[in-house]
């Protein structure tokens, strides 16, 4: 990765899926390894915060009823009960400990992809971003099809690879594979095809 100092006014944090259903203990779809990059990004939200750096978040949500919820339905239970990712749902909120800031947008979507079917390109845009910043859950998922994403719309992407996490996979089909390994696989994909890689540390000592 680059070692040049960060345009601050060119680049925004994306903070995605940290909401209670993934994250608090006993939630419907809870990924304990996702607790456990709350420390990295509350740092690298307290920096960008400090130098008026944007932030935004994403927030996997579906309407009551289900009509956005597509094969998502088939994918998850919990989801297709109804009981996890109601939008407008105390579960579907950004878990405490990253509470978004006034005027920091909360983007909804009902995709991976942070950027389908949102306005989060018209928010970057507008804010003359050219580099977003991906932190989050989980990283062969929603990170890697938001990065996926960024590169499709023209946008930069940097994944802070201590401040993403994935989770246990079973065994479908293919084998199983840990969440360390599916972790590090992610990065691996994205490192190739998307995405520059960065530890936090790295990235805090590129802000001016």
């Amino acid at each position: 990765m680059s070692s040049s100092v960060i345009d601050v006014e060119r680049t925004a944090l994306l903070v995605i899926d940290m909401q209670n259903d993934f994250v608090e203990e006993g939630a419907p779809l809870e990924f304990p390894e996702g607790r456990g990059v709350i420390p990295a990004i509350q740092q690298v939200l307290e920096a960008a915060r400090a130098r008026d750096l944007p932030v935004v978040y994403a927030a996997h949500v579906h309407r009551h009823g289900g009509a956005d919820m597509g094969i998502h339905r088939e994918l998850y239970p919990p989801v297709a009960a109804g009981e996890a990712l109601v939008d407008g749902g105390r579960g579907a909120d950004i878990h405490p400990s990253l509470t978004p800031r006034p005027g920091e947008p909360v983007i909804k979507k009902h995709r991976y992809n942070s950027f389908y079917a949102t306005d989060l390109e018209i928010i970057l845009r507008g804010l003359g971003v050219e580099t977003v910043v991906l932190t989050g859950m989980t990283t062969e998922c929603c990170v890697l099809g938001t990065a996926r994403g960024a590169l499709e719309r023209g946008f930069r992407s940097v994944v802070l690879s201590d401040a993403c996490a994935s989770c246990d996979y079973p065994d479908l089909g293919a084998g199983p594979m840990s969440a360390t390994e599916m972790h590090r696989a992610a990065l691996r994909v994205m490192s190739l095809t998307s995405s520059q890689l960065s530890g936090t540390d790295e990235f805090l000592a590129r802000l001016p």
